[in-house]
């Protein structure tokens, strides 16, 4: 690909000089910012809490929430059952990246089944009123399939990164049965924490005169005899491992496709931009807040202070990884031609453009339209 893009020593010597510069410092810029805005939340909100030793209260929650969550059902759910029907149904014959792609919009869909009823304990003021049961089923479906929302994008990133750096080893693996049984792997690991989670019982929390907690509050026997074991093993295995991955193999990646000049290597280098903003801004801050939480249960950070601006940054963390659901959908947008037909054609603007054009249907052009549900961009 390089010799055919480069006619001559100096012509591949610009490109390389353009991509360095234009490329990966860019993307690692980005990720300092981020990271630096991160710290410096967390160390107002700290400021912000330095006088408080009472009980952390945050009574933004009680509208951060339900808004939140109210966008992700409204934009989330539309977008990732639309990609699920897609990269499913459309993308013939499949491929390892549609698979995941598909695995990932279900585990979003899982997430966005569980907002109605967190809607209501958080605009209730943290009163679950629909029993026990229900409270550990949704609650731990939506945290377990949030890691499995990480988890899938990694297997996305580390395929990119394999097919871009090594594509002599990805032509051996390339075949979707590779992707279907890391899928099916994944989900099966996933169901048996699950289950064993939930035929354990109910969870027992604290004290709380205000009304009955849901997922949180813990009372200090339980996490000792039964959460400490999961907190720890989900933190490391499934958020900061495949966060360090992402942020690792994607900036190779990148480096690596803006040395060539295509328009679908272009393509590539904007999905791999995306994960790593979703990743960045949806999941980083939540494992760092999360690590920190766990200090906290510990016992490691005993500042009151302390502890009550964790307890206010992981309301916030948690609504941002939340809005994965949303961002997730313009991951499907760059990744293929035909989604953004299908979501257009689905959509009142397509109606409203078809008028316009005196356009009326798609249909005419068939062997067309077909010709492109048979390839991804990336």
């Amino acid at each position: 690909m390089r010799l055919q893009e480069s006619k001559s020593g100096k012509t591949e010597w610009k490109h390389r000089s353009c991509s360095f510069t234009g490329g990966v410092p860019r993307g690692w810029f980005l990720i300092t910012c981020l990271l630096v805005f991160i710290i410096i939340l967390i160390s107002y909100t700290v400021r912000m809490n330095g006088t408080n030793c009472t009980d952390p209260a945050a009574e933004f929650q009680y509208q951060l929430f339900p808004v939140v969550y109210i966008i992700a059902l409204v934009v989330g759910l539309p977008g990732n059952l639309a990609a699920l029907f897609v990269f499913t149904l459309r993308i013939t014959p499949p491929t390892t990246f549609s698979v995941y792609i598909s695995n990932l919009a279900l585990a979003d869909i899982v997430i966005l089944c569980t907002l109605p009823f967190r809607i209501h304990y958080h605009l209730n003021r943290n009163n679950w009123v629909f029993g026990d049961s229900a409270c550990l089923v949704t609650g731990i479906l939506f945290f377990a399939n949030i890691y499995m929302s990480i988890c899938f994008m990694t297997c996305i990133c580390l395929d990119r990164y394999v097919a871009t750096v090594h594509p002599h080893t990805y032509l051996r693996v390339r075949s979707p049965w590779y992707s279907v049984g890391v899928s099916v792997v994944f989900w099966c690991v996933g169901g048996v924490a699950v289950l064993v989670f939930i035929l354990m019982g109910p969870l027992k929390t604290g004290d709380d005169s205000s009304g009955q907690s849901c997922f949180e509050n813990f009372a200090r026997t339980e996490w000792d005899e039964r959460l400490r074991p999961y907190s720890i093993a989900s933190l490391v295995f499934c958020s900061l491992l495949p966060s360090a991955v992402i942020l690792v193999c994607y900036p190779l990646a990148a480096r690596r496709i803006s040395n060539i000049r295509t328009k679908t290597a272009q393509k590539a280098v904007r999905v791999i931009y995306a994960i790593m903003v979703i990743t960045l801004l949806c999941f980083l801050p939540n494992h760092v807040v999360y690590f920190l939480h766990l200090l906290q249960r510990m016992d490691v950070i005993q500042s009151c202070s302390v502890r009550a601006a964790i307890y206010n940054a992981r309301r916030v963390t948690m609504a941002l990884v939340t809005l994965n659901t949303c961002l997730d959908p313009v991951l499907y947008f760059l990744t293929t031609s035909y989604f953004r037909w299908e979501w257009l054609r689905r959509s009142w603007l397509w109606g409203l453009m078809n008028r316009s054009r005196g356009v009326y249907s798609i249909a005419g052009h068939g062997r067309q339209y077909t010709a492109t549900t048979n390839t991804l961009d990336m």
